[in-house]
């Protein structure tokens, strides 16, 4: 019986003790820690429920608790619950026809994000310290993200999964969720079998082409972990890539999966590629696993869920193989990548939640949700999702990835930048433009033009367009192109600097840009171009005060 109250999260309210045995209760851990687990975990004397009340009633109470919840109990914590998910692990809106869906303290008319969304939920407000789920093509991560917390997916394999329900057991993994980060880093550490790493200099690698996929303000949040990496020691300069054409060249399996009219050589539409065969294989697993069952009981499902599960059912996948090779590849290409001291910046998802009963994920959404989110379930590696404040009232989240035997290296670099992180939020978010002060000062399509002849250097671009962009607000859209042209295209609100712009005036509102030019040598992996000449035009439709 679903628990009244508590934001809708739990399905069921309960009370596990910490475990008497081993050291004292004071001296553990996770002591004076509470937590709640997904409806997929066992617990022994317990129906597990799978979030759905017809898998409840066709199976009986597990014999065992989970090995996970038993090292929590071990570890000092207090299990209070089992929480809503989606059916049967197979969404990721956080829906549940047969429970509800439980209520995002942070955005109460938006979805929460699932699978795990009673988890979240019970994490953003605070009614338990941390939470257990199960995370197999985003079901930690997306609503980590759609509620402002932390959230935590650790490498494929680590932690094991012995009474955990499976939905495809080559991409689940168990994950937490918390809202303090020091509960995070204490839990990672009772979890895990933690690898002491601790190279000199953490590498940061920033994926351009993965952001180009968020509607989020991509310029602020990479500017956001720039300055935080320059303040903080131990750090090499950030450094940008086009991630999706060093996948494309590391991960030839990946052929098979491309549409017939895609370009090959477009980094995106090698991480849609990822994401199909992501999406395949769990299709595959599923059926493999649940087929018989939900045959013969036909449960019932919210719609979402239901054309998904019908889906694998009725699907015949051929080539299977190629879909783990994919898999044995992307984890060889992101090891290369990352080896023990690198660490991957991507967006968590691409989009902030959708309204209540807003009938599913639209297809272009889930595109772009899938292909991030199939960068570490397609490799098995560990991902932290990381709150950055937010957008027009929507949370933003962005990821830190490392590799699969790199997860204490991951949580103590999100430990040591975490606060620094923060704070260049807060900073950001209160710098805004600056009041009227003289109408005499008012001046309409002013152009402000920067020109740059470079014929025997390389630029990095994309640190010459943060550059200009530098404190940019409310950015609407961005596009970078070159066919034979450089094209830089944006429509935002942006603080133009003498320095930057060779302009004495300080800020501009409601500002479009154009730029163009011609390029030399492109080298798409790195960034860099070669630039011949490139002309920014940044019309001011509402400038502000000069200044000196």
């Amino acid at each position: 019986m679903k628990a009244k109250g508590y934001f809708g999260a739990f399905i069921e309210r309960l009370e596990l003790l910490p475990s008497p045995k081993h050291r004292p209760p004071a001296r553990r851990p996770l002591s004076g820690l509470t937590f709640a687990i997904n409806d997929s975990i066992d617990v022994q004397g317990y129906v597990t429920g799978y979030g759905s009340s017809d898998w409840k009633r066709t199976h009986v109470a597990a014999g065992k608790t989970a090995r996970v919840v038993t090292k929590m109990l071990r570890g000092g914590a207090t299990c209070a619950g089992k929480t809503v998910m989606d059916e049967l692990g197979f969404g990721i809106l956080g829906e549940n026809t047969n429970y509800g869906t439980p209520t995002n303290p942070i955005k109460p008319s938006h979805i929460p994000g699932g699978s795990s969304s009673g988890s979240a939920v019970a994490v953003a407000a605070k009614l338990i310290d941390f939470a257990l789920g199960s995370d197999t093509i985003g079901d930690i991560r997306v609503p980590a993200s759609f509620c402002g917390i932390l959230g935590f997916r650790p490498s494929h394999g680590v932690i094991s999964a012995i009474g955990v329900l499976p939905n495809s057991e080559s991409l689940d993994t168990v994950g937490c969720l918390a809202s303090d980060l020091s509960v995070l880093h204490r839990l990672g550490h009772v979890l895990l079998q933690l690898n002491p790493l601790d190279p000199k200099r953490r590498r940061i690698i920033i994926a351009d082409d993965v952001f180009q996929l968020s509607k989020f303000p991509v310029l602020k949040t990479v500017h956001i972990v720039r300055k935080v990496t320059e303040k903080l020691s131990g750090y090499q300069t950030p450094k940008h890539m086009k991630f999706g054409q060093y996948i494309a060249s590391k991960v030839p399996s990946l052929n098979m999966f491309y549409d017939d009219l895609t370009n090959q050589q477009s980094g995106i539409f090698t991480l849609k590629a990822l994401s199909s065969a992501m999406l395949l294989l769990q299709r595959y697993e599923f059926k493999r696993n649940h087929e018989e069952w939900i045959k013969s009981v036909k449960p019932k499902l919210g719609p979402h869920v239901s054309s998904r599960v019908w889906e694998a059912i009725y699907t015949v996948q051929e080539n299977v193989e190629s879909l783990y090779k994919v898999r044995m590849e992307m984890r060889a290409a992101l090891e290369s990548l990352l080896k023990d001291d690198g660490i991957l910046v991507i967006p968590t998802v691409a989009d902030g939640p959708l309204e209540l009963n807003s009938r599913g994920l639209p297809a272009e959404s889930g595109d772009r949700m899938h292909a991030l989110l199939s960068i570490a379930n397609m490799s098995g590696v560990c991902q932290v999702a990381i709150p950055l404040g937010q957008h027009e009232e929507a949370p933003i989240s962005v990821s830190f990835i490392a590799s699969h035997r790199a997860n204490k290296f991951l949580l103590d670099t999100v430990l040591d930048m975490y606060s620094s992180l923060q704070e260049e939020v807060n900073i950001v978010s209160a710098s805004s433009p600056l009041p009227d002060t003289d109408d005499e000062d008012r001046i309409s399509n002013l152009p402000i033009n920067l020109s740059v002849n470079q014929s025997s250097e390389k630029t990095n671009f994309v640190n010459f367009v943060e550059k200009i962009f530098f404190h940019t607000k409310n950015l609407k859209s961005f596009s970078l192109t070159y066919h034979g042209e450089l094209e830089i295209k944006a429509d935002c609100t942006i603080m133009c600097h003498r320095n930057d712009l060779g302009t004495k005036r300080s800020k501009s509102k409601n500002s479009s840009c154009l730029g163009q030019g011609s390029a030399d040598q492109v080298d798409p992996v790195n960034s860099v171009v070669l630039i011949s000449s490139l002309s920014l035009h940044v019309y001011c439709v509402c400038p502000r005060r000069f200044t000196t």
